[in-house]
């Protein structure tokens, strides 16, 4: 869809260019909701890991999220989280720890361990899975707001995007096998926070456990940068189209929107602080599969990309959204509480917001 239409901006600009205003802005505040949820489930992580390496409690790991936030919140206003060199080293560790973990975890080869204290199960259940754990592919998306400073955006952008979902897939696999044969099915699922710290425990000792957290520490960091400074772009975005107060559209000396970065980040911290893994990993899941439902609906309707896969897409993600609501019902009340107030505030409390805050004249497009 951005290669269709030439512009960045996601799905917030996909709406507006049919004129579905509205429209646009209730699904430009359900993605800013989702991508604060999903920088919840980062520093919350980022916090698990170090107090399980450190051996501290649970007080210390949300403390832990917490500084995480307030640490990007800093980096990012003095524009240090910008650069492209930092996040290039982050993501070549992260990935060669991971690789070289499920490698390890593979050449110890051992079926039975992959179901070893399981529950039994179905194909149901894996889809159960694949719909809750879906905020993992949120990244993508935020490709689409830095169209402007890709080069020969409508060549690179494709390549790249596609390329690395193929690169994800496979090691996503490596490490999802790999891991249960390093601890088993059911070291897995009871530390479902730090299983890839336990792995790396069992295969090379203290060093294992200290490289895995590192790793992790990387991965998390890297995630909130990126994902934090994307969203302010997307909020200052959306509020020069006037669907956020003016005031976010604020920019300290170095050229951030710095109101929306702090705003931003200390909801997610916020979340962090109180939330739960599975409660804030499935209700980001069900904001970003509401939002590629529509945009594989809108690429459907406009004819971008083959028909057959935008199509099932557009099913697929509305199917997998209604059957987590189900799982969220049935398992975490509290969750799907919590995005059902957050999706009454962004239909019903921001147009009423709207019409009593200043807000900016709609530019054109």
């Amino acid at each position: 869809m951005t290669k269709h239409y030439g512009k960045g901006g996601g799905a917030f600009t996909f709406l507006r260019q049919i004129g579905a205003m509205q429209s646009a802005g209730t699904l430009a505040w359900i993605l800013i909701i989702g991508y604060v949820l999903t920088n919840a489930v980062y520093a919350y992580t980022f916090g698990q890991y170090l107090a399980h390496v450190f051996d501290l409690g649970p007080l210390f790991a949300r403390s832990a999220a917490v500084s995480i936030m307030a640490v990007f919140i800093g980096l990012n206003l003095r524009s240090i989280g910008q650069s492209s060199t930092v996040e290039i080293v982050l993501v070549w560790f992260k990935m060669a720890v991971l690789v070289g973990l499920a490698i390890y975890g593979l050449s110890q080869w051992d079926p039975p361990m992959m179901a070893r204290g399981a529950p039994d199960a179905g194909i149901a259940t894996a889809l159960f899975g694949a719909a809750a754990v879906f905020m993992a592919y949120e990244g993508f998306q935020l490709l689409a707001y830095d169209y402007e400073d890709i080069e020969n955006p409508g060549q690179t952008l494709p390549r790249a995007v596609l390329s690395a979902i193929a690169v994800v897939i496979v090691v996503y696999v490596m490490v999802a096998i790999g891991t249960p044969m390093l601890i088993g099915a059911d070291g897995v699922i009871n530390n479902q926070e730090v299983a890839l710290a336990l792995a790396g425990e069992k295969a090379f000792g203290t060093a294992g456990l200290v490289i895995v957290t590192v790793a992790a520490a990387f991965s998390t960091g890297s995630a909130i940068n990126s994902t934090l400074f994307a969203t302010a772009r997307l909020a200052r975005e959306v509020t020069r189209k006037g669907q956020l107060p003016q005031s976010v559209d604020h920019e300290n000396r170095f050229g951030i929107p710095d109101r929306a970065v702090i705003t931003l980040g200390v909801l997610a911290a916020a979340f962090a602080a109180i939330g739960t893994l599975s409660g804030l990993v499935e209700a980001a899941s069900l904001a970003f599969l509401c939002t590629f439902s529509i945009v594989c609906a809108l690429a459907f309707h406009a004819r971008a990309g083959w028909r057959i896969v935008t199509g099932s897409g557009a099913l697929a993600s509305a199917a997998a959204a209604l059957a987590l609501v189900d799982r969220l019902w049935r398992t975490t009340p509290t969750a799907l509480v919590l995005f059902g107030v957050l999706l009454v505030v962004a239909v019903f409390a921001r147009p009423w917001l709207l019409r009593h805050a200043k807000t900016r004249v709609p530019s054109e497009d």
